[in-house]
């Protein structure tokens, strides 16, 4: 029998003649919550796809509890949908004679002079910043050193610097998404104009859901500037069209024909609406398959075929490529027996209060993305400040580097790029019509701008190995990519956080085995290193496939560290924190979707009677006061405001009592929401 971590998530609505008794919690809504019920149904988004929950990791909390290594297969198995999906591509002429078209318009553009620009918000942009500084950037940073970079200099100019990828907020958002920026539709145009875009270069705007507002907004002021050239602008996004049209801003990229669209539904996220999998494993590895085979085609006017040979670029067609995924999913999910000895050293680490550090050089980019993408999805904190008065972030990022300045460059292998208020704020005083977008909006833009470079130092340095060096009882993982040479810096740090008495994994991913001098230093360690070395043997110009398997692997492992951890119920986010209006939206569905669940129990109806279903304006509503108690209530700070609501809401209805968040403090902080949740599915 499933644990009561169960949803109905498309199916909670209320029955009809069943109506909830008024005020029966004692909650009056807010303001805000009364505008976001009456008003914003367009990002009321539990229809989406990418919002269900997926059967596979359906009870992906209690399976992990009792066993990392099958939790972890349930996660990596969603990723054969991925490959499903991508087959289908391939086999589809029209489908397939976009992404080819896509390349081809790519090489137009290169070849003309012109420009590319990678968009998106939140995982999407860290996405747009893979791209380009992942992916791009250190493919032509290796081709500088070979003897064929004169020839190529010479015939295209500038060549590396024409990719640009850029997340909704600038780079100060790829620490933390700032509050309300994705749900501005004008932003979106902005950062266009801030990026020097012109109507020649090539715009793809990217967007897991389909539906946020700044990525539609970059679409739509790209179109503008384009006019009727459809080969111009592209919108990419991973939900079906017929759920999308309910959602007015959608349709208007969906009917636009000055747009053309790449739509790459894989089926529900193996977290439902955590996106940063499923969705943007998909997207990443399409969009870098599609610039990668135009990179190719471009550079055949220049090279020989074993010139390009020589660079990393093969024959693959990309129909090939995308039905290569299937070998790429299966070298992942052989991995996890391994994976699971590292997802409970971590977690340990964080049971027992202490942390853990990750080390990267060549790999810095996809192990950066996947440690800031933890905090908005399990309520963490993000990457501390350098003038954090004390430690809040478990876990810490460094690169060998002189300092933080040269550790961004590092990471983004160019200058760190803010938001300049003196051409956004102006804009969102005067042009931002709601009174909540407008506020958040300008609290996000006043922790957006270049100077924030200097508050976050992802350098491996002295100073840094004083302040908060791996000691006994952290977790520390040294991730390599590709073929990277073992340097000084990594023997160093392996040793010094071993014999502090931390407990380290080293982690590689690339197309040949593992270098005999590496697995000497390890073994030579004080302390016993497990070590994780994955093959891929599909080799590619910019490394892409060994950078997704090396996602895929980072994604599973992290969720299984937080579901180990209780931030996981079920396969449900239930610790998501509603910074936006989207997140809003998944949290109230969530609150609702758990509640009825168990009022529709034999457990609850026996002991209780039959209790009419939460509504979606009280599940809001509780929603909202939980944001403001969870402030103030004895007990509540800290608390994910989605499982307080829950225990919260519960406890009221079994009682006939108004809502007693104290009390529900208490509870939720004894056992937390799993156990809470079970003890109605095991009567």
């Amino acid at each position: 029998m499933r644990s009561m971590s169960f949803l109905f998530m498309a199916s909670a609505a209320i029955p009809a003649g069943a109506q909830p008794t008024p005020d029966r919690l004692g909650v009056t809504p807010s303001a805000q919550s009364q505008d976001f019920v009456a008003n914003k149904q367009q990002f009321q988004l539990h229809s989406l796809l990418t919002e269900q929950r997926h059967p596979r990791s359906f009870d992906l909390s209690t399976r992990i509890a009792t066993d990392t290594a099958d939790g972890l297969a349930s996660l990596l198995a969603v990723d054969e949908d991925i490959a499903k999906a991508l087959q289908g591509v391939a086999d589809d002429p029209a489908r397939l004679a976009t992404l080819e078209a896509a390349s081809r318009d790519i090489t137009r553009a290169l070849r003309d002079g012109h420009r590319l620009y990678f968009y998106g918000t939140g995982s999407t942009g860290r996405l747009a910043e893979t791209l380009e500084s992942g992916l791009w950037r250190p493919f032509w940073q290796r081709t500088a050193q070979s003897p064929l970079a004169k020839k190529i200099e010479a015939r295209y100019p500038a060549l590396g610097e024409r990719v640009r990828g850029e997340i909704t907020g600038g780079d100060r958002a790829l620490i933390a998404s700032l509050e309300g920026f994705e749900d501005i539709p004008e932003i979106g145009r902005l950062q266009l104009q801030d990026n020097g875009i012109q109507p020649d270069d090539l715009v793809f705007a990217v967007t897991e859901g389909g539906e946020t507002s700044a990525v539609i907004g970059t679409a739509l002021a790209a179109a503008d500037q384009a006019g009727a050239d459809a080969r111009r602008t592209w919108f990419v996004y991973n939900n079906p069209d017929e759920v999308l049209r309910p959602f007015e801003r959608s349709r208007r990229v969906l009917d636009d024909g000055r747009i053309t669209k790449i739509a790459l539904p894989t089926g529900p996220q193996a977290i439902t609406g955590s996106t940063r999998m499923q969705a943007t494993t998909t997207s990443l590895y399409v969009l870098g398959v599609v610039l990668e085979d135009a990179t190719r085609a471009l550079l055949r006017d220049v090279l020989s075929a074993d010139e390009l040979a020589s660079l990393g670029f093969g024959d693959a067609s990309i129909a090939d490529r995308l039905r290569g995924f299937t070998q790429l999913q299966q070298t992942a999910a052989a991995t996890a027996p391994k994976l699971a000895a590292w997802t409970d050293r971590e977690a340990a680490s964080y049971a027992n209060g202490r942390y853990a550090t990750y080390l990267a050089t060549r790999a810095l980019m996809p192990v950066f993305v996947d440690v800031t993408e933890r905090a908005p999805t399990f309520r963490l904190g993000p990457l501390d400040a350098v003038n954090a008065p004390e430690r809040r972030s478990w876990i810490q990022v460094w690169t060998p580097a002189a300092g933080g300045a040269q550790a961004w460059q590092a990471l983004l292998h160019r200058p760190f790029h803010g938001l300049d208020k003196a051409l956004y704020l102006p804009p969102f005083e005067n042009g931002i019509s709601d009174p909540y977008l407008r506020e958040a909006a300008l609290r996000g833009l006043s922790n957006a701008g270049d100077e924030q470079q200097a508050l976050y130092d992802l350098s491996y340095t002295p100073a840094n190995m004083q302040r908060t060096a791996p000691t006994a009882g952290d977790s520390g993982a040294l991730i390599l990519l590709g073929d990277e040479a073992h340097q000084d810096a990594n023997r160093q740090w392996l040793e010094a956080a071993a014999s502090a008495g931390a407990d380290l994994v080293l982690m590689s991913v690339s197309a040949r085995p593992l270098a005999s001098d590496v697995l000497r230093d390890v073994a030579a360690l004080p302390r016993t290193v497990p070590v994780i070395a994955v093959t891929v043997p599909q080799r590619d110009a910019f490394e892409l496939s060994q950078t997704i398997v090396l996602k895929m692997l980072l994604n599973a492992h992290s969720t299984g560290v937080m579901a180990k951890r209780g931030r996981v119920v079920g396969n449900t986010m239930t610790s998501v924190q509603p910074g936006n209006l989207k997140l809003i939206g998944r949290a109230t569905w969530l609150i609702l979707s758990h509640v009825n669940g168990v009022l529709e129990t034999a457990a609850w109806r026996d002991a209780h009677g039959t209790t009419p279903p939460l509504t979606y304006a009280e599940a809001n509503a509780v929603l909202f006061d939980a944001i403001e108690q969870r402030r103030t209530a004895p007990g509540a700070a800290g608390l994910p405001e989605v499982e307080l609501s829950v225990v919260a809401t519960l406890e009221a209805l079994k009682s006939g009592k108004s809502i007693d968040w104290t009390t529900a403090a208490t509870q939720l902080r004894a056992g937390g929401l799993s156990p809470y949740l079970a003890s109605y599915a095991t009567r």
